[in-house]
């Protein structure tokens, strides 16, 4: 289960990339815009006020997530759903996913499906953090890796879901699509409290934790958050009351049809 509020602890940051990613469609009146994965919803939101003629659609697998995002009163469509079971309508001009695809391990497949059925000209937008191998998740499998934790929890994590952004590139392109690539490692300076959790550990409860958290019980997850919150303030010490949180994302841009189109 999501939980929007331990989510949005650091929306500022999180809301960057989204920004960032979306500010490389240049779509002029998109007829609908559907954002994949759309959390809490304030970000689908943006995207309404960027493009206010166009129908907004959000969908999400978390009945928690789209419950907050309905609350917004924002004019978007709002809706649980799977992204796997999502085919876009002959309508569909825009489709962003952030940060999103990294938990789908078929989202290769998906992009190359979404590339095909979207129709020419249409906008594809993708972002996913490439961190997987950044000291927070490298203690994170350490100790889920102990003996005690390792039958319940190595299964749950995986080494690199995700690729890079040559790898989407290539992907793309096959598609037919003209594709714009790139990634950006994000400083995220967190404060760092007194008798506060440490900062890194409050971020990844709010995502990478969350499987973590639902396979085991109260005591036995108050045992693992200790331990690995002892590896992480190691890895992040803090410094003048703040710790310094690189973090990687990769993106894609995508607009299919367009090198048919060029060659023409």
């Amino acid at each position: 289960m999501w939980d929007p509020a331990t989510y949005l602890r650091y929306g500022d940051e999180r809301s960057r990339p989204f920004h960032d990613l979306v500010a490389r469609v240049a779509a002029d009146g998109p007829r609908t815009v559907v954002d994949l994965g759309c959390g809490p919803g304030q970000l689908t939101a943006a995207l309404a006020a960027r493009w206010p003629t166009a129908r907004v659609i959000g969908l999400d697998s978390s009945p928690e997530m789209i419950g907050r995002a309905a609350a917004l009163g924002a004019p978007v469509e709002f809706a649980v759903g799977d992204v796997r079971d999502w085919r876009p309508t002959p309508d569909v001009d825009v489709v962003v996913t952030n940060a999103c695809l990294q938990w789908v391990p078929e989202h290769r497949e998906l992009l190359r499906r979404w590339a095909h059925d979207l129709p020419a000209g249409a906008w594809l937008a993708v972002q996913v953090p490439g961190n997987f191998d950044a000291p927070s998740h490298r203690a994170l499998r350490e100790v889920a890796g102990r003996p005690v934790w390792r039958a319940d929890l190595l299964p749950l994590l995986r080494d690199a879901p995700v690729d890079d952004p040559a790898g989407y590139a290539a992907l793309l392109t096959g598609e037919g699509c003209a594709v714009d690539a790139w990634e950006t490692t994000y400083v995220h300076l967190l404060p760092a409290r007194p008798a506060a959790a440490h900062p890194v550990l409050a971020w990844m409860e709010g995502t990478a934790l969350r499987p973590v958290r639902a396979a085991l019980d109260a005591a036995r997850w108050a045992d693992f958050r200790a331990e690995l919150e002892v590896r992480l303030a190691e890895a992040y010490p803090a410094r003048d009351g703040q710790v310094y949180f690189p973090f990687r994302r990769v993106f894609v841009v995508a607009r299919t049809g367009a090198r048919a189109e060029e060659n023409q």
